[in-house]
């Protein structure tokens, strides 16, 4: 199959692009700052093609969109984020940083994601793979306030992307994983992480290959499978 995935050139991105890459889908895979690791997943994996796209770029986005029908993807997967995972208490948060983080987030999310189901409609079969957060399901962590708020938007339009296309054989999944070690959790301080492993079931923290695994396992699933968020989080919390 053909799939997009944005964001695969670093972190779980690329844990996602290196996984499906080995089961021997085609690959085009969003990049922006890590021109090093794209030029490598390039070169070690034939089927992997690169494409430049700043989720901050309004230019960037429709071009992406409007390559969508050419590339014939038949899996999508959003996986792309700007920005911080934790800032600082809701009520020291500036007001204009939700705005920023739905305009970078959430609105390219969205522009791609209705070309991939205009583009999946004319060809009467399409996946649609988000990644979310545990922390929807978990407490949320404190600091948290506009990544979960993106991510929220983000799980219940999931839901209506699985309801309204189940008829044209179009799936809508998602996948949300607990703290991991990733570019975009650098900056987490150390006592903090300590404090998760403590507090973690198998005193162990979630690893990107393991959240790809359950992204590939989507991607071969049958569509019978429709509306589903896997949870990653050892148990931590059930809904």
């Amino acid at each position: 199959m053909n799939v997009l995935i944005t964001g695969g050139s670093s972190g779980l991105g690329a844990a996602i692009t290196r996984k499906i890459a080995e089961a021997g889908h085609k690959i085009y895979f969003t990049f922006n700052s890590s021109v090093e690791t794209a030029e490598l997943l390039s070169q070690q994996f034939p089927n992997c093609v690169s494409i430049r796209c700043d989720f901050k770029s309004e230019r960037d986005i429709n071009n992406l969109k409007d390559q969508i029908a050419t590339l014939d993807i038949d899996v999508l997967i959003n996986n792309a984020y700007t920005g911080e995972v934790i800032k600082s208490h809701f009520h020291k948060i500036p007001p204009g940083d939700f705005l920023t983080g739905f305009t970078e987030n959430v609105m390219p999310t969205v522009i791609i994601t209705q070309a991939a189901i205009s583009h999946f409609r004319k060809k009467k079969f399409g996946k649609i793979i988000t990644i979310l957060t545990s922390g929807l399901v978990n407490i949320p962590p404190i600091g948290s306030a506009v990544y979960n708020a993106n991510k929220a938007y983000l799980q219940q339009l999931t839901k209506i992307w699985a309801v309204e296309n189940a008829r044209h054989n179009i799936v809508s999944n998602s996948v949300s994983p607990a703290f991991m070690r990733t570019t975009l959790t650098g900056d987490t301080d150390e006592r903090v992480i300590e404090q998760i492993v403590e507090n973690h079931p198998l005193k162990t923290l979630l690893a990107p290959e393991e959240v790809a695994d359950s992204v590939l396992f989507l991607l071969n699933a049958s569509q019978q499978i429709n509306g589903l968020d896997i949870v990653l989080n050892a148990a931590n919390s059930i809904r």
